[in-house]
């Protein structure tokens, strides 16, 4: 059964007459902020610079109705006069490799700090007026020292990029503190959902399950006692929204939460029981995944939920399994 790949964004108010572009637009999470906002009744441009390591995937964008432009945030010649009629920008471009930014971290420099400032120099330059609301990570708290983690709690990244996550964060307050520029920052849990790579565990585990159980392959549970909670993509993306819409949000940085956590191997047998199909297999961590895995894991999103109103609307069970039906009918294009 088709499906589409996110439906309106709940709780979300009309966005109709507004101009919003998104970077990172063809990758997982920017693809499902795009057909978000499109369905709203946006009028959306979507900026990705399709890197062979990313996410990026045309088949994400097919039918959401956004002009699709290929560039760098970088690129100040391009991006700037794309910038001067938008009324809010979801920034989600850079890479996410956790892996990736300990063996290139230059690249990640490159692609999570040096373009986000070039990025703010134009939005600067082009539309002081700007709303802006950036992705970061909760991988910027490193391994938790209490559970729930809330965002008072101490950062200390595991990886490189984690670390130039937290540069990119404080870039975008400054500029809001500086500059006008109104901008705030979303550390969010682990996302799963329609859009996401699955061909190869680079940007998320739940893709790579998905995929070998799709294929009655073999499902593998690095530890698997390790708990965590997971945010479904149309339920992060409506969150994204609901923070752009939010006066009082500005110049803060939230948590967004998921899912009440689960251990992996738990999480694992649901996959495949959604799928009818694969086997799991309990292996030991890599001992290069193993120097920066953080264990278990929950966030505290209250602050996020009492100003807004926002929640995940869709049951986990319920999200795996639309998030499987859609790559059960496009999977070769995901691969």
């Amino acid at each position: 059964m088709a499906i589409a790949p996110t439906t309106v964004a709940s709780g979300v108010r009309s966005w109709a007459g507004r101009k919003v572009l998104v970077t990172g637009g063809a990758g997982f999470l920017g693809s499902n902020v795009v057909r978000a906002a499109a369905n709203a009744g946006a009028e959306v441009i979507a900026v990705d610079n399709f890197i062979a390591e990313g996410g990026a995937n045309p088949a994400n964008l097919e039918g959401s109705g956004a002009r699709l432009i290929e560039a760098d945030i970088a690129d100040n010649a391009t991006i700037r006069p794309l910038l001067g009629d938008r009324d809010v920008v979801f920034n989600l471009a850079g890479r996410t490799g956790h892996l990736d930014s300990m063996t290139d971290p230059m690249g990640d420099l490159a692609a999570n700090a040096e373009s986000q400032l070039a990025f703010l120099e134009s939005c600067r330059a082009a539309n002081p007026k700007l709303r802006i609301v950036f992705t970061s990570t909760r991988q910027v708290y490193g391994r938790p020292q209490r559970l729930p983690v809330d965002e008072a709690h101490p950062l200390e990244p595991p990886d490189i990029n984690a670390v130039h996550k937290i540069a990119a964060e404080q870039y975008h307050l400054l500029y809001h503190r500086v500059h006008g520029l109104k901008s705030v920052a979303l550390r969010l849990t682990n996302c799963f959902g329609p859009g996401m790579r699955v061909k190869d565990a680079r940007q998320t585990f739940v893709g790579v399950w998905i995929r070998r159980a799709l294929e009655g392959g073999t499902v593998e549970v690095w530890g698997g006692e390790q708990r965590r909670d997971l945010l479904f993509a149309p339920d992060c993306a409506a969150a994204m929204m609901t923070a752009a819409d939010c006066d009082a949000a500005m110049g803060r940085v939230f948590n967004i939460a998921g899912s009440s956590p689960l251990p992996l191997s738990e999480l694992a047998t649901i996959v495949v029981a959604a799928a009818g199909g694969g086997r799991i297999e309990r292996r030991e961590f890599p001992a290069e995944r193993k120097a920066i895995d953080i264990g278990d894991f929950l966030l505290d999103d209250h602050p996020f939920r009492a100003l807004t109103g926002w929640a995940p609307s869709v049951p986990l069970k319920d999200a795996l399994e639309r998030t499987i039906a859609y790559y059960r009918d496009r999977l070769p294009k995901y691969l």
